[in-house]
């Protein structure tokens, strides 16, 4: 037979239950209008942050956008630069090339002048004379000299003005492959979107690079980069005018020199020439009268020995004659006449020597 078991436990009053029920349905509201205004301001926060988030990746979109640009720009004008420059570059080295063929080719003429000097010492007694030819000939040895002198100057220049420009142009490449490095970089940046795939939270990312600059300190670098590059090549073309002018100028100078140099051989050659003839016509006719001197000393001494046989014979008669015997020794017309011949005959013979030995 079945028993009722009675249970020992705590029993609640009825209004204690009234109250427990009221308190629970109280209690779910204020949590559900609690919960129900969290949500709404969940609502509002996520439509403003979602918003915010947009604009913000837009706006940031847009920024890269126009860094992209503004580097680009740079890029370009860096590009331009360089172009520039390096054709700079190769005018300049074509020029300071040429200033140093015109510089080698001064060497010849100066030779040639120096030899001339040198071929000219070796003249002999009175024709070694410091006549028009030699002062045109020094003269042209000091302006060759000068002249490789102001071109030696250039080519010093112009090599110092293209070490300045390739130093230039290594800050302007450096800056170049800068700008090509941060294009790459910002593109890819650009191209970043939330369905990439090597996006990633990274350590404190908001730090500030050491070494960083501020815009404004690179806008100026590159500007400063492009005024120098443009300042120099405005130097090297300065420069490529100064040396064309000094080569034009030492050129016409050279040929100057050159004509009044040989307008003074041709002129000192036309007086040697003159004078060269009108010595062979003297001593054509100094020949001519050498020989008819010597024909004439010949006469002279033939005469002398004619009249020596004359005095002989002469001496003779009268040294036979005081052979007379007595009175037959007299001093007839005959001995005066002997006598009188043989004076005549020593004082003839004394005017031939004479005349003979200023003959001789």
């Amino acid at each position: 037979m079945a028993t009722l078991s009675v249970k020992p436990s705590q029993r609640f009053r009825l209004p204690d239950w009234h109250t427990n029920s009221y308190l629970l349905s109280t209690n779910a509201e204020r949590q559900r209008d609690a919960s129900h205004q969290i949500r709404q301001e969940a609502r509002v926060l996520r439509n403003e942050t979602n918003n915010q988030t947009i604009w913000d990746e837009h706006d940031n979109r847009t920024r890269l956008a126009e860094r992209i640009d503004t580097v680009n720009r740079w890029k370009e004008m860096l590009d331009k630069c360089l172009t520039d420059l390096d054709a700079e570059i190769d005018t300049l080295t074509q020029m300071k090339e040429s200033a140093e063929q015109n510089l080698q080719a001064k060497n010849l003429p100066l030779d040639v002048a120096i030899e001339c000097l040198t071929l000219r010492d070796s003249r002999r007694d009175i024709d070694v004379v410091k006549d028009p030819a030699e002062e045109e000939l020094h003269k042209e040895v000091e302006i060759i000299e000068a002249t490789k002198k102001a071109l030696q100057e250039k080519i010093s220049q112009a090599f110092e003005k293209l070490c300045l420009l390739q130093e230039v142009r290594q800050q302007l490449n450096s800056d170049h492959r800068g700008k090509m490095e941060t294009l790459d970089i910002d593109k890819g940046c650009l191209s970043l979107n939330l369905k990439s795939p090597n996006i990633s939270l990274k350590i404190n990312p908001t730090i500030v690079p050491s070494g960083s600059s501020t815009l404004q300190q690179w806008d100026d670098f590159s500007q400063f980069n492009k005024n120098r590059a443009e300042a120099e090549m405005k130097g090297a073309v300065e420069l490529r005018e100064a040396i064309a002018l000094t080569i034009a100028e030492t050129n016409n100078e050279l040929e100057a020199q050159r004509v009044a140099t040989e307008f003074a051989f041709r002129k000192r050659l036309r007086e040697m020439e003159k004078v060269y003839s009108e010595l062979k016509w003297q001593e054509k006719n100094t020949l001519e009268e050498i020989a008819e001197l010597q024909e004439d000393i010949r006469h002279l001494e033939e005469d002398l020995r004619r009249k020596l046989l004359n005095l002989k014979l002469c001496h003779t008669r009268l040294e036979t004659r005081t052979y007379r015997p007595n009175v037959e020794l007299c001093r007839d017309q005959a001995q005066y006449g002997l006598t009188d011949e043989v004076h005549q005959l020593e004082t003839t013979i004394a005017a031939l020597k004479q005349k003979l030995a200023q003959a001789q």
